[in-house]
């Protein structure tokens, strides 16, 4: 019988706290809930589950053939479980800016971002591609340096468990040395958002430190109405195409690509074109603070 997982147990509470926000979103929010775009939350979660236990035997196997060469055996002492869960954090922050920047990890992670709505279930809607697409590369490579490939599975778990309060419109902000230190509702809001100054921000998993750190913070602002989505709205519920759209449209790039842009397609940022005929998200924002004025902070 497999070993149930941080997320296996947090399950009933996800639903317990998605029931919760529901009836408060009913008497302060109602549009934040829409039905046909929550069924495909929790269906895109369902598929993902299935997909992540397929994968799962083959991301242990490469795990475990690469702890083989690790350089120390670190153990399972208290400090191991610490510097183990805040370097797998420090890899998810990379894994999820390289995700926004890299369009192959994109057309992987697109499909969490295509809701235009921001609730609980949003949390939910994962990737069916992220074996594929080897995203998790990112976050097994600590096993050379010694830590064992259960403790990164655990701790990555507790990361992904953590994630998913984060994802509501309820909470307006945390306490101010919280919201300092932690990933918050308010922080992510930002990084789902499509307004100009919002777009690839807070790529934070736990720790906002990472963005403060490494020039990608962008705090939310009072008074602006987030809209959430990506650039280009999916304008459809169906699952297949919300799985796998931005696979087919970046094949169809490559496909019709000069031989000396074909690559680039593939590994520049989302948007990118080799004849400059569509934005990015840096053209977004510099055409926006262009029209703001100088002195506008991005």
């Amino acid at each position: 019988m497999p070993q149930l997982t941080p997320v296996d147990y947090a399950v009933p509470f996800f639903i317990l706290l998605i029931l919760i926000e529901v009836a408060w979103a009913r008497r302060r929010a109602p549009a934040s809930y829409e039905a046909r775009d929550t069924l495909s939350s929790l269906a895109m979660g369902l598929g993902s589950t299935v997909a992540g236990a397929l994968a799962a035997g083959l991301i242990t196997a490469a795990a475990f053939t690469l702890y083989q060469f690790r350089l120390v055996d670190i153990g399972w002492a208290w400090w191991a479980w610490i510097a183990c869960f805040v370097l797998d954090d420090f890899n998810y922050y990379w894994a999820h800016r390289t995700g926004h920047r890299v369009r192959w990890f994109w057309a992987s992670h697109v499909n969490h971002h295509s809701s235009q709505h921001y609730n609980l279930s949003t949390a939910l809607r994962q990737t069916w591609t992220g074996f594929p697409a080897l995203s998790f590369l990112f976050r097994i490579w600590p096993v050379l340096i010694g830590f064992h490939p259960g403790m990164i599975a655990t701790v990555g778990a507790v990361n992904l468990v953590y994630q998913f309060w984060i994802h509501t419109e309820a909470v307006r902000r945390m306490p101010r040395w919280f919201e300092a230190v932690m990933n918050t509702p308010s922080h992510h809001r930002v990084h789902h958002a499509v307004n100009p100054v919002y777009l690839d921000r807070n790529y934070a998993g736990v720790f906002i430190v990472w963005d403060r750190l490494f020039g990608s913070f962008q705090p939310e602002i009072d008074g602006v109405r987030i809209h959430y989505g990506i650039i280009r709205q999916l304008g459809s519920f169906n699952l297949f195409h919300t799985a796998f759209h931005e696979w087919i449209a970046m094949a169809s790039d490559v496909r019709r690509a000069p031989w000396r842009a074909k690559l680039g397609y593939l590994v520049r940022e989302p948007g990118w074109t080799h004849d400059n005929s569509r934005d990015t998200s840096d053209t977004i924002r510099a055409r926006w603070q262009a029209m703001q004025g100088p002195g506008v902070d991005s």
